[in-house]
């Protein structure tokens, strides 16, 4: 990959503290770095569209290739559901609405939905076509250094359209939090 093409955004330390769950934990996009897998370790099912991204993430969770737009659990399934820098994957809008309805489906009464993403409302203009998320993640003891990245989306997007369409699923939002130009945000059910 050609550097001069990458815009590489300031890195961001992410505290990965434990949280409330009960039964398992579906952790959609979990292949790769696994982060929800090593705080949780068993209590995880991890899907990801990648076969080589499960394969590559630690052990621990029971790892399963799906896609999230279209769950193949039954209904109210699990009491937690998280995505860690996932749905920036989606290729549009539409593709998160699709998660989010799946995830409302999924869930128990009550139950909630942590994400945690890129705010790319307001994206620099850098003349690059690619940009890379740099995290340091804090989980279980170990420190991760990582980056997520992608094209940049044909129309920005951000922390409040998430929100909203959490909001057209059905979800409430319960908690928001912001470190610099990544998000993390709490629905429930």
């Amino acid at each position: 990959m050609d550097e001069r093409r990458i815009y590489y955004f300031s890195p961001v330390t992410i505290e990965m503290n434990d949280f409330p769950s009960k039964g398992f934990i579906l952790d959609i996009g979990g292949g790769g770095e696994g982060v929800i897998g090593r705080l949780k370790g068993e209590a995880v099912i991890a899907i990801d569209v990648s076969r080589q991204e499960l394969e590559e993430a630690p052990g621990g969770p029971l790892k399963i290739v799906m896609d999230a737009r279209e769950l193949m659990f039954l209904n109210a399934a699990f009491s937690t559901v998280t995505a860690f820098f996932s749905l920036m994957y989606m290729k549009n809008m539409e593709e998160r609405r699709k998660v989010f309805a799946e995830v409302m489906r999924v869930l128990k009464p009550g139950g909630t939905f942590r994400v945690w993403d890129v705010d790319l409302s307001e994206p620099p203009i850098t003349g690059k076509d690619i940009y890379v998320v740099q995290l340091c993640c804090r989980v279980g003891g170990m420190e991760i250094e990582t980056g997520y990245g992608q094209r940049w989306p044909s129309q920005p997007y951000g922390e409040e359209n998430y929100i909203s369409m959490a909001k057209e699923a059905g979800f409430r939002l319960l908690n928001r939090e912001r470190n610099e130009h990544t998000f993390s945000l709490v629905f429930q059910k």
